[in-house]
């Protein structure tokens, strides 16, 4: 019996879905990691970059934006406010909806957040050339976007 772990078989090797879950997994890993260590987590960085790009939103507009469900919604609104990072008010327009704005405090505290995540893909993407990484966020793009829910595929000839 050999010391050395035997290699993964190449059938393993060449399947993409796995491929890009063992990956996945790594990215997880690095972000997480990197923005725990700032006391934060991926769905504060996804809220505070979804309003530092478009601007104060409805929680269920958030939601929508970020993909994090509308009951999880609820704490990390909950979370960013008590840090004073979103300020929450109530739509002039529907008092029954609350309108989230992010603060300056919130803004510089998504830049900061910002430089760990691009650091976690700056580590995860160390073997690719600038080209090659722009291709492969280019190929996963093309992908997520042919997955997305009722998106329609443009190579399609529908």
């Amino acid at each position: 019996m050999s010391a050395t772990p035997e290699p993964t078989p190449a059938r393993l090797r060449a399947i993409p879905s796995r491929l890009i879950a063992g990956v996945a997994a790594v990215a997880d890993r690095l972000v997480n990691e990197r923005l725990a260590a700032a006391d934060a987590r991926k769905w504060h960085f996804a809220v505070l970059t979804a309003l530092a790009e478009d601007g104060a939103a409805s929680q269920a507009e958030l939601s929508r934006r970020t993909g994090i469900y509308r009951s999880d919604m609820v704490a990390v609104l909950n979370e960013l406010g008590d840090a004073a990072y979103v300020r929450r008010a109530a739509d002039p327009a529907d008092r029954r909806r609350n309108v989230i704005t992010l603060t300056a405090e919130g803004r510089r505290r998504r830049e900061h957040l910002d430089g760990l995540v691009t650091d976690a893909q700056r580590e995860l993407l160390a073997p690719l050339d600038p080209d090659e990484r722009s291709e492969l966020t280019r190929l996963l793009t093309v992908l997520t976007e042919h997955h997305r829910p009722g998106h329609p595929d443009p190579r399609d000839p529908k």
